[in-house]
């Protein structure tokens, strides 16, 4: 049991797929794995082990932003021998030729975070997924038939601006897309020698104000969360 996670050691599977929302993350035990157990639930953040395909699997809740990603990431590396994670989440679009649906294999997230700075002494406004399971994701899309964007994106800690023009840091870095997560896992797990992945389906087009419909959320989401687990088989 962690401070913030309250499974019992040999609970946690050494594979966890991270939504950032607990009903999510609910939602995919029930209808994608088998013999799911609820493992913890503190401050509602939850966690479920079974089996897919066979295979133990975790998912759980990372909440948003880095600082709540950071914390999660880091007690199931650190604690719970976790060794691989991948994030599944929505993103914005930057630009109208990157469209609602399309999935995104994060290849670099830039950000203005001092997460790494603060934590690690990591300098760099950059961190990477791991290259094997970042290719491992990319040989099971082919695989599935998926089409599969490998894209630099933003990871923001800001949610709301004054100014709504794409920031500096996204058209520099040739950011398609923003979200909030994934420059806290990738540095958790390069501090840790652990593997974290981390893909994306385009919820919202910034520009245009296109937007997957509260309805259409779990069916759009269902090609990301199949890719996700079968990538760990």
């Amino acid at each position: 049991m962690s401070v913030h996670i309250k499974a019992a050691v040999g609970e946690i599977a050494s594979t966890v797929i991270m939504p950032g929302d607990p009903l999510r993350a609910k939602y995919i035990s029930e209808n994608f794995l088998l013999d799911a157990k609820l493992v913890s639930n503190t401050r509602n953040v939850l966690f479920y082990t079974g089996t897919y395909k066979g295979k133990p699997i975790t998912v759980g809740a990372s909440g948003m932003g880095c600082a709540s990603i950071g914390i999660y990431s880091f007690e199931l590396y650190n604690e719970y021998g976790v060794e691989n994670i991948i994030r599944i989440g929505t993103s914005g679009s930057y630009y109208p030729e990157v469209g609602l649906y399309e999935l995104i294999n994060v290849s670099a997230s830039y950000s203005e975070s001092t997460f790494a700075k603060y934590a690690f002494d990591m300098e760099g406004e950059c961190m990477l997924p791991s290259a094997d399971l970042e290719k491992k994701i990319n040989e099971t899309a082919a695989q599935m038939g998926l089409t599969l964007r490998n894209s630099n994106v933003h990871c923001s800690d800001i949610f709301y601006r004054k100014d709504m023009n794409t920031p500096a840091i996204a058209v520099n870095n040739n950011c398609v897309s923003v979200e909030m997560e994934s420059f806290a896992l990738f540095a958790n797990a390069k501090f840790l020698g652990k593997h974290a992945a981390c893909l994306l389906t385009i919820s919202d087009v910034i520009p245009t104000h296109e937007a997957i419909s509260a309805d259409d959320r779990e069916r759009s989401l269902k090609p990301m969360i199949e890719l996700a687990l079968e990538s760990i088989l």
